[in-house]
């Protein structure tokens, strides 16, 4: 049977086509593969950057109690941290309820800043409180110096003014996936020292490092290379602070609940307020 001569035409249109089709698919799918695209290092998304925070993480993997640790011995110093979550807060009644240092989220990845940033940056600033910001990390998404940049663009700063805290990094469980951001460990090491050491080059401070002991361990092999220089901010919510990463023979900020009768986390600063005004003087 002879076939149709259109027919015959058609075949070779559609052939072309699919060619180009696959020739386009294939591309795409390189280009996602590119170190620094969304889908480097565990295909990372952000998506509800308004439901991460310092800590968001950590009971859900970790557990623990909610309200009053025990305190240790030596003097803490109460504070907070807050987020777009818990919008705008009432500064005065959290200064009358004891708080005396906030840290704020400013930005995650870099494509998110906080909407309430600076209702919560100032206004803690305002009734009285030592200040500082953080940036929640998503080290699948872009380079840690990249990240660093767009943070202390977007309010991640530092004054010598006795009132603003180093600017933290807040590295914990990943949000939208696998644990450590598909990173191995050395490649987590650094893209920590990475962010670090841009953060120090912009403000002259290296950053606070927000973390828990079992992340730490995992996601970076327990590295102790940071303690040096990096004040540890350590998440545990428990009678005490545990065990804490490696290098780090104390902890300069405990983040011991997720509520409590402070907005948002429950914090205390290792020491006494004069030390606390001596760690934002620099």
């Amino acid at each position: 049977m002879s076939l149709d001569p259109t027919a015959r035409r058609r075949r070779p249109g559609r052939s072309r086509a699919a060619g180009w089709l696959v020739a386009a698919v294939t591309l795409f799918a390189a280009v996602l593969a590119l170190p620094g695209t969304a889908s480097a290092a565990g295909h990372g998304h952000v998506t509800h950057p308004q439901l991460d925070w310092a800590g968001s993480t950590v009971r859900a993997h970790e557990g623990g109690g909610h309200g009053e640790p025990v305190v240790p011995a030596t003097t803490q110093t109460p504070g907070m941290d807050v987020s777009a979550y818990q919008g705008d807060v009432d500064w005065s009644t959290a200064w009358n309820n004891g708080a005396r240092f906030a840290y704020v989220k400013a930005t995650e990845s870099t494509t998110y800043t906080n909407p309430y940033f600076a209702q919560q940056y100032n206004g803690s600033y305002n009734v009285g409180m030592i200040r500082g910001a953080y940036h929640f990390a998503t080290p699948d998404t872009s380079g840690g110096a990249t990240q660093a940049d767009y943070f202390v663009g977007h309010g991640g700063g530092w004054s010598a003014d006795g009132r603003t805290l180093p600017p933290a990094l807040d590295i914990e469980y990943n949000p939208y996936g696998a644990t450590c951001y598909g990173l191995s460990q050395s490649a987590m090491v650094g893209w920590i020292a990475a962010f670090s050491d841009e953060v120090h080059a912009r403000t002259g401070r290296y950053p606070v490092i927000y973390t828990t002991t079992d992340w730490w361990t995992s996601c970076t092999g327990n590295y102790g290379g940071f303690a040096s220089a990096n004040p540890l901010w350590i998440a545990r919510y428990s009678t005490g602070p545990g065990t804490l990463p490696a290098g780090w023979g104390y902890q300069t900020f405990w983040q011991y609940a997720d509520s409590g009768t402070l907005p948002g986390d429950q914090d205390y600063f290792n020491g006494a307020y004069d030390r606390l005004q001596a760690l934002a003087t620099g």
